[in-house]
């Protein structure tokens, strides 16, 4: 019966693409659909042709339900040599093949992933008989294709990518305006209208509402460069493209050249709803699985941080022991030294400060420029990572000095040459055992899979800016509660939260609010940003909370929410669950707190601290509950809350 269930479906959803596509004077030539025939992948070429421009269409079906999510997506290459779009020629597709593996992440939003979905190869030739072929996956929560150059030998210049994807102009859409550090403020959008060029992920909730996608890209190494997208020759039509000249302060070429055989990145688009695009990993799924095969030196954490609070705090010994304290007081297992230690003054040096960390019992970390002269910060100490020499006489002395892992900072360019600095970066780290950290850097392209002694990446626009103006502070609300939507579905994000005092400038974020951000938030090393009296003087229950609640997870479940509005989200370690909560909004929430994702027949203490009668203040409460309790918590405008459950036992 099942069968004849599912077959009867996709003859629904066949008769329905066909009207879809009626009006279009086209046929579909390759249809693939995801294991749990909800989306959809068509391959079609204009005017029933199989010569000419390509272009897929992507559907997703749910509750007898069709839904043209992207009506449009352009294919095609463009290399120095000549050209892979216009004059194309169908020559076979091979049988649809199931890929499937599985693999555990140290670290992230789920442990255990799954890497399973319905590919088929497509091969195409041009005019001159140089063959391309089309690789398309559907997956349960998305889509994902790639280019290949399959024949062997000579090295081009990829001139363009022709990948664009069409967006009705009724689309919602929540996008970020490009930047090289990825750190703008993302807009919610009902049209097209406003053309720039746009940061990764990009959100979209279709226009009939049924269907969420998210567009972003993976897999991407020293093959190529990485890229945004872009409106501006067509409003409706988001085109895949080069960096600009001008990053990276001119350094470097905008075009990438490849040498055959090639496959370029992966062009993904996590589907589904709201709880499907949260949980996705989709990204790091199609991604090269990992290159080491000893990792039990990597080691997640949560880490105190001096900047937030004093922008030279480094150049302190004092300051780095206060901070140092901190870790040790929280049982956090990591500090960072910033920027400046190479001038560290004031009753020791670096040696002295190290010396320190560990007598406590901490890890240190320590900051770096990345620069070179791709970047215009002159911040020290700089020039060390610049080579492979430099990199292996830096990782020598830290490896001595029992350093645990590097922060590197500003690299200002997603060109090739760049992309390939990343990767020799954790190349020569991944052999002295050092965990790196990306910061002032691209978003995740997911290599956190394929080198996961990568903790994390800045690419947000993050606690950073109380630093950095005064227009943080309104809208810092709304984007908290956006970022779990888009950047940090991708992979992880180090937005430094949980800030309780004041930096330069203020934040208008409830006490609720600011520890939420520990459990909606992830990221590798978790670092945690306020002074240390910020979290000294918080109650017994906050700051148990802070010691206690990990920042690698195995399990996540979106509860409730909307981007900008709010959002409710339970991560699981082990058989305890965590669930933070945050109010975007300036109006108070009440929710109704379910407990349905908990197992049968189980009971669990549940710790719950709320926003208070004020902004500064948290309400504590302790309940019984099982898996269909439910609970009434109450969340101030800009709110939010924190729950732990810790099964009794039986």
């Amino acid at each position: 019966m099942k069968s004849k269930i599912i077959s009867m479906t996709k003859l629904f959803l066949v008769s329905v693409l066909l009207l879809l596509s009626s009006g279009k004077a086209i046929s579909q030539t390759v249809s693939i659909w995801s294991p749990n025939n909800k989306i959809n992948i068509g391959l079609f070429c204009e005017q029933n042709k199989t010569v000419g421009s390509w272009h897929l269409q992507v559907n997703y079906a749910n509750n007898g339900k069709v839904s043209e999510v992207i009506p449009f997506v352009n294919l095609g290459l463009s290399r120095s040599d000549q050209d892979f779009s216009n004059e194309l020629k169908y020559l076979k597709s091979g049988k649809p093949v199931l890929v499937s593996e599985h693999y555990t992440a140290i670290h992230g939003k789920r442990s255990q992933c799954s890497n399973s979905g319905n590919e088929v190869v497509v091969s195409f030739e041009n005019p001159s008989k140089a063959k391309l072929n089309l690789i398309i996956r559907a997956y349960n929560d998305g889509i994902a294709f790639r280019y290949e150059f399959p024949e062997k030998g000579e090295t081009f210049v990829i001139k363009d990518e022709l990948t664009a994807y069409t967006v009705p102009d009724s689309t919602k859409r929540w996008l970020e305006k490009f930047n090289t550090a990825n750190e703008g403020l993302y807009g919610m959008m009902k049209d097209g209208n406003e053309q720039k060029d746009w940061g990764y992920p990009a959100l979209f909730n279709t226009p009939d509402k049924l269907c969420w996608y998210l567009v972003h890209e993976a897999d991407v190494n020293h093959t190529y460069c990485g890229t945004k997208l872009s409106n501006y020759a067509d409003k409706t039509k988001y085109k895949l493209t080069f960096p600009d000249k001008w990053n990276g302060r001119g350094k470097g070429e905008t075009q990438p050249t490849i040498s055959l055989p090639w496959k370029s990145p992966w062009r993904v688009v996590v589907m589904g709803s709201l709880a499907d695009i949260v949980g996705s990993t989709l990204v790091n799924d199609v991604s090269t699985s990992s290159k080491l095969t000893d990792t039990e030196w990597i080691k997640p954490g949560k880490v105190s941080w001096n900047y937030w609070s004093n922008n030279h705090g480094t150049k302190d010994y004092k300051v780095v022991c206060k901070f140092a304290d901190l870790a040790a007081t929280m049982d956090w297992p990591y500090t960072l030294l910033d920027w400046e230690w190479d001038a560290m003054a004031n009753g020791g040096n670096l040696e002295d400060a190290l010396k320190y960390i560990h007598s406590l019992g901490v890890k240190p970390l320590m900051w770096y420029n990345s620069g070179g002269d791709h970047t215009w910060v002159n911040a020290t100490p700089m020039n060390r990572m610049l080579t492979h020499e430099s990199r292996v006489e830096e990782f020598s002395k830290l490896k001595k000095l029992g350093v645990a892992g590097v922060k590197i900072d500003f690299f200002e360019s997603e060109k090739q040459d760049m992309i390939k600095y990343y990767l020799d970066i954790l190349d020569d780290a991944a052999y002295y055992k050092i965990m790196v950290y990306f910061h002032g850097c691209l978003v995740p392209r997911g290599w956190q899979r394929t080198y996961p002694h990568l903790m994390t990446y800045e690419g947000v626009r993050g606690a950073e800016w109380y630093n950095n103006g005064p227009e943080f502070t309104p809208t810092a609300p709304m984007h908290n509660a956006t970022l779990p939507f888009t950047r940090n579905v991708v992979g992880s994000m180090d937005y430094t939260p949980v800030t309780f005092t004041n930096s330069q400038y203020p934040h208008i974020t409830s006490y609720g609010h600011e520890l939420a951000l520990s459990v909606v938030f992830e990221s590798g090393f978790q670092h945690l940003a306020d002074r240390p009296e910020g979290y000294c003087e918080l109650p017994d229950a906050a700051k148990n909370f802070l010691r206690e609640v990990p920042n690698a997870w195995d399990n996540i479940k979106l509860l409730d929410g909307y981007p900008g509005r709010d959002i409710i989200m339970a991560r699981q370690k082990g058989d305890k669950w965590y669930v933070g909560g945050i109010n975007g909004e300036n109006v108070e929430k009440t929710r109704t707190l379910k407990f349905d994702f908990l197992p049968e027949n189980s009971n669990y203490k549940l710790t719950l601290i709320a926003d208070g009668s004020h902004d500064k203040a948290f309400k504590t409460q302790y309940f019984l509950v099982d898996k269909s309790s439910s609970i009434e918590v109450n969340m101030l405008r800009r709110g939010g809350f924190v729950a732990s459950l810790v099964p009794l036992q039986q």
